[in-house]
């Protein structure tokens, strides 16, 4: 069997990586793909982003599915066009990707279906804007309306920042079309964590819990990212807080989203707020996994993971049942010089560790000159690291980090603190 994956990010490496496992698989094509992905001999870059090219390349070469990574092609609907030819693949239509690619469609949707969210006004007025943010006080949160590649959103813990926010996407235009509504909504404290899951139209089959780390630098603070790490499992997910997730959350949206014409298959991805008394509330869905937590989620997945997405396209997930490693798995980003704002591309990257047992790094803003890696995005590395405990797993992933060398290489110190700090 030939595969593809779309996409040339970590979160593609890692799918792509998990995919290759399988005995049943000849190669793996990823497009565009990256410097890792150019560096296993089990892969294939294919360097096509154009959806119909894609199509007659998956036509072609007789791919037996294709498995989608980001946002911008299925938001675009590279599933409307590869089901309209008669190919297979796994993803949302454009139509269920409004859940990611629109967040006042996705906080109206909740509004509708009683899902746990923030309250929320949608603006495409900047005055009246102003008004909302200096009616309802700090800390507010603003978000751009559409995709802006995991930077949209400004936690503004002050009225200043929250006005400045306003300004940057309504008036300044910073993030384009994306930015041409805003929605402001409630600021919630709690513990986040990501709760993803694969839907066929019908069942849903929850993967494995985990957690991100979206600020750039230590302690939670600095500017928000599109992650710096993840580990999984989550503690804070609890037996409890998984079935009332379920049960709150993930099942009325696929089934609301039915109710509405709109059948989701796909990844889902719930991120949550969970406040001090457990309950759980919704601050945004993705269409797609996660980036970082895809790293880490991918690297605990035992079995034929071809197997599970097969399934997912046939619409028969009631019959799978996933097998996790016991281990925690740890993953640190790590992010160019200058990252978020303005990374810079093109350092040479060196000392990446080979594969064991323990580690596993997978590449996402890189590409290769001589046969070496150079960084070309924010997020240049994700190292992993498998222990028995998350204390072992950082451990794992630090070691392997210490290892690597760029200019200008930044990351976190403290991935997975709050599972450390966690009173059991």
């Amino acid at each position: 069997m030939k595969l593809l994956v779309v996409g040339s990010g970590g979160r593609e490496h890692a799918l792509a990586w998990k995919l290759a496992q399988s005995p049943r698989i000849q190669v793996v094509y990823v497009a565009p793909g990256n410097g890792g992905t150019a560096l296993d001999e089990r892969l294939h870059n294919v360097p096509i982003t154009d959806l119909e090219e894609l199509a007659d390349f998956v036509e072609k070469e007789q791919i037996a599915f294709t498995l989608v990574g980001p946002e911008t092609p299925l938001a675009g609907g590279i599933v409307n066009l590869f089901r309209a030819r008669g190919l297979k693949i796994f993803g949302p239509t454009r139509e269920a990707a409004q859940l990611e690619s629109s967040k006042d469609f996705a906080k109206a949707f909740m509004q509708r279906h009683s899902i746990p969210t923030a309250e929320y006004e949608t603006f495409a007025d900047a005055a009246a804007a102003h008004a909302y943010i200096a009616l309802k006080g700090a800390p507010i949160v603003v978000k751009a309306d559409g995709l802006a590649a995991g930077k949209g959103v400004v936690v503004a813990q002050t009225l200043a920042e929250a006005h400045d926010a306003v300004d940057l996407m309504l008036s300044d235009n910073t993030f384009g079309d994306a930015g041409a509504r805003v929605v402001i909504e409630e600021f919630l404290s709690g513990e986040e964590a990501s709760f993803i899951v694969m839907v066929d139209g019908m069942h849903i089959l929850p993967l494995a819990s985990s957690q991100d780390h979206k600020r750039l630098l230590d302690g939670d603070l600095g500017p928000n990212t599109g992650g710096m790490g993840a580990y999984s499992p989550a503690p804070i997910v609890t037996p409890q807080l998984h079935a009332r997730v379920m049960r709150e959350i993930i099942t009325p949206t696929v089934r609301g989203m039915e109710q509405e014409g709109i059948r989701f298959t796909g990844f889902l991805y719930a991120g949550l707020m969970i406040d001090e008394q457990g309950n759980p509330k919704t601050l945004e869905f993705n269409c797609r996994m996660g980036d970082p937590e895809t790293q880490p989620i991918m690297a605990r997945l035992k079995g034929d993971f071809s197997r599970v997405v097969e399934a997912a396209i046939a619409g028969t997930l009631d019959q799978i049942e996933l097998a996790w490693d016991r281990r925690t798995a740890l993953g640190v980003v790590l992010a160019a010089h200058g990252y978020p704002d303005a990374p810079r591309k093109g350092d040479l990257i060196s000392g990446i560790p080979a594969e064991t047992e323990e580690t596993v790094v997978f590449h996402a803003g890189t590409t290769l000159a001589d046969g070496k890696p150079v960084s070309t995005g924010g997020r240049v590395l994700c190292a992993v690291g498998l222990s028995d405990s998350v204390r072992g797993a950082r451990s794992a992933a630090y070691e392997a980090v210490n290892q690597i060398s760029f200019d200008g290489m930044q990351y976190r110190h403290d991935i997975g603190h709050r599972a450390l700090n966690r009173k059991h």
